[in-house]
């Protein structure tokens, strides 16, 4: 069902690809090329899923939601390459955008994939009420409570060496605040009980911290071609592997992912069969 589930989202995607329709030469294609380059699209298949999983008549009216989420992550990504920040010239493939067209136009595309993300999801044909609590949980996740303090940590602090308490601050904050915030909204969509978002939520932390020890260790020992992205950038930067070691950032990553598997199994076999297809790669590497 997940591979059905994704093609869905990538058509929606790619029937309500941003417009911005004026005179200026490149910016309604730059304000797409990103979203069309591809990607995972793990955020917004975990809220699918959680859907899916509860209250499948919902799914298309949860499309919008799924792709605000993407555009909101698709910003951040954008964001985080600039020479400001990381500096980086491949994402999912392909030129940064920065790279591509130039660093003013890459910030107001990010700018406009953030500010376009609420946009859809207040358009949803969701309840209001659902609506609301949807923009409150990205808002906090995908701003100030999450993501933006999270990078602003992981910049403000290049070469200057965090503990590991701070630095699972930083990432909890950077990128697994935004992955918790994905099933969370898939359980509000579903008009999933309060406990079951906050443990949907807990186990996205987790599996969050989990996705970033690994994209620590894809830096340390995959290519830029394979990776589809620039690696062995981190040099500077507080990652796992620098404080840890990659032997024991690989341990680490075992143990979380026992830890996250574990999790998995205590939810009910709708959320778990949805989610597994999505998951097993990252839980089942320590087999």
């Amino acid at each position: 069902m997940s591979k059905i589930l994704l093609e869905q989202f990538e058509q929606h995607l790619l029937t309500n690809l941003p417009k911005s329709e004026s005179f200026h030469p490149i910016f309604e294609n730059a304000l797409q090329d990103m979203l069309k380059a591809g990607g995972k699209r793990f955020r917004p298949m975990l809220l699918l899923s959680i859907v899916n999983a509860k209250q499948s008549l919902l799914c298309n009216n949860a499309m919008p939601v799924a792709l605000g989420l993407e555009m909101l992550h698709t910003y951040s990504l954008i964001h985080d390459d600039l020479p400001a920040m990381d500096d980086a010239d491949l994402r999912r493939g392909y030129p940064t955008l920065h790279k591509t067209y130039d660093e003013v136009t890459a910030i107001l595309v990010g700018d406009a994939l953030n500010t376009h993300s609420f946009n859809l999801i207040a358009n949803a044909p969701l309840s209001n009420d659902s609506k609301i609590e949807l923009i409150k949980v990205l808002s906090s996740d995908g701003g100030i409570k999450g993501m933006i303090i999270g990078q602003a940590i992981d910049c403000y602090f290049e070469n200057h060496k965090l503990e590991l308490e701070q630095l699972e601050f930083l990432h909890i904050h950077k990128t697994a605040k935004l992955i918790a915030a994905s099933l969370k909204m898939g359980a509000i969509i579903a008009g999933l009980d309060l406990q079951t978002q906050e443990k949907l939520y807990q186990f996205g932390i987790d599996i969050g911290l989990l996705f970033q020890i690994q994209d620590d260790i894809i830096d340390e020992t995959v290519s830029a071609e394979v990776a589809g992205k620039t690696t062995n950038n981190d040099a500077s930067k507080n990652s796992f592997i620098n404080l840890l070691g990659l032997d024991e950032s690989i341990n680490s990553a075992n143990t979380l992912a026992k830890k996250c598997e574990k999790s998995l199994n205590s939810f009910d076999d709708d959320i778990k069969n949805n989610l597994d297809p999505l998951l097993n790669k990252y839980l089942y590497r320590h087999k």
